[in-house]
């Protein structure tokens, strides 16, 4: 479970894992596995853990007071899951995370991500670089949804997740764009005919 995710760091760092770092990275993760449908984090709770994904799907979404589900996070192999604001606030999350797919997970705590940072550069390398790209990716996807037309916005996701199209159906997808299902039905048939 642990060779993906000794890659992952290993292609964001400048200089590799050394076997003694990979067991220090070992001990302080967790491998969890997750059913489809299962939540990995309620509303309400405290979000203890973050998780890397090795295998599976996951969604991050809330539900607003009209009952309407609003999705703001997809991930995939690779992709890390948590509700960041809970995990360093230590605050009740706004937020569900449910396996969309069967997971398997690696979980860490902030205390040992804290940690790891300072004892591996090549860890502490890998969360800057993700931090990074995490705040660019916010940046883009809030210019997005209010800059762009629904059909720009389609085609960016499609441009940046193209496995994503394969591996949520469209209400989820129509939901992360911020758009309604018939929305995306047309959109879809008009970029299809371009």
């Amino acid at each position: 479970m642990f060779d993906s995710f000794f890659k992952y760091i290993n292609d964001y760092a400048s200089e590799p894992l050394s076997e003694a770092e990979h067991d220090l990275v070992k001990a302080a993760f967790i491998p969890k596995k997750l059913k489809r449908r299962h939540f990995f984090l309620s509303e309400g709770d405290l979000c203890k853990y973050f998780a890397f994904i090795v295998k599976g799907a996951m969604q991050q979404y809330l539900i607003d007071n009209k009952g309407v589900t609003h999705i703001v996070h997809l991930g995939i192999e690779n992709w890390w899951m948590g509700d960041r604001e809970s995990w360093v606030m230590f605050s009740p999350s706004n937020y569900f995370i449910e396996a969309w797919e069967d997971c398997e997970l690696l979980l860490i705590t902030r205390a040992d991500t804290l940690r790891l940072a300072k004892q591996l550069p090549a860890f502490n390398e890998m969360v800057r670089r993700m931090d990074d790209r995490n705040n660019i990716a916010t940046q883009k996807r809030i210019a997005s949804q209010i800059s762009l037309t629904a059909e720009k916005r389609y085609l960016d996701f499609i441009g940046s997740h193209p496995d994503f199209l394969t591996r949520f159906p469209q209400h989820i997808i129509a939901s992360y764009l911020g758009i309604n299902k018939d929305t995306l039905s047309r959109v879809r048939k008009q970029a299809t005919k371009k």
